[in-house]
């Protein structure tokens, strides 16, 4: 007998006057463990306590707004083409935080919080390498809790699939054209194992790596999963080449985070054996 992934029914749960969407309790709740496992990481480091709280009152909300940004800039038609609802474009527990975007101007506020820190005098502040480093596998870890969001919303699935674990899908989600096929690839799933284990792997080989090669790491494998998961992936997205723009993206950010670690080894030995 196939034990094929249920879909959920409902994606929210009314309290009183509020509604609680899962999707943003999805994205809450990795919020929270990225922080706490940072904090950990940090101060096991010898950094201070709470410097990556302080960090993520900025990084988060720019996160968030980098990754909305990112989305509504590669999947434009559903807000502000024909019949698009632009309002739709501020509805985020509907699903749409494009990553990139999210590491992008969340790295960069995280960069610029850290320093301001700096410059203000804060105590425990190290290098912003080491700073990376350390919230690293908690981010891959609320990578992970996010895309469970993808799933409450019954979005973001691959192609059909008879597998054993294969995602059953109401036929009012199923895209046009896949009416007719029950299930499909949980990708949402698939990512978010392959997040765990990069995580994983962070923790325990991260003290082999240089300051911030485990962050360029992070970056670097995501990036190599996420190329496949968007192979899978049928949901409308741009073209390239024949290709998914999140493909392309993937396989240039890859390519650069290896160059990246690179050199950021060889500049690490020319510094230690100059300082000998």
């Amino acid at each position: 007998m196939l034990a094929f992934i249920p879909t959920p029914t409902s994606s929210k749960i009314g309290i009183g006057p509020f509604t609680i969407h899962f999707y943003a309790l999805c994205i809450i709740t990795g919020i929270v463990i990225a922080i706490w496992l940072g904090d950990r990481r940090y101060r096991a480091s010898g950094g201070g306590e709470n410097v990556v709280a302080d960090v993520a009152l900025a990084a988060v909300p720019a996160g968030i707004i980098g990754g909305r940004i990112y989305h509504l800039v590669t999947s434009p038609d559903a807000y502000f083409g024909a019949g698009g609802h632009p309002m739709d474009a501020f509805k985020i527990w509907n699903g749409g935080l494009g990553i990139w975007g999210a590491i992008a101007l969340g790295t960069y506020v995280a960069w610029w919080r850290f320093n301001k820190l700096k410059q203000s005098g804060r105590e425990g502040l190290l290098t912003f390498a080491i700073f990376a480093d350390a919230i690293a596998p908690g981010v891959l870890f609320a990578q992970a809790t996010g895309r469970f969001g993808n799933w409450f919303n019954g979005e973001l699935f691959g192609r059909p699939t008879t597998l054993p674990w294969g995602l059953k899908i109401p036929i009012d989600l199923r895209p046009v054209g896949y009416e007719q096929f029950a299930t499909f690839h949980p990708t949402f799933l698939y990512e978010s194992l392959w997040c765990v284990g990069v995580a994983i792997i962070i923790v325990r080989q991260g003290h082999r790596f240089v300051p911030g090669q485990s962050f360029t790491f992070y970056i670097g494998a995501y990036c190599v999963g996420r190329f496949f998961f968007e192979m899978l992936r049928i949901d409308t997205a741009h073209i390239i080449m024949g290709l998914r723009v999140n493909v392309w993206v993937s396989v240039l950010i890859a390519g650069a985070s290896v160059i990246l670690f690179i050199r950021q080894g060889r500049n690490w030995r020319k510094t230690q054996s100059g300082s000998l």
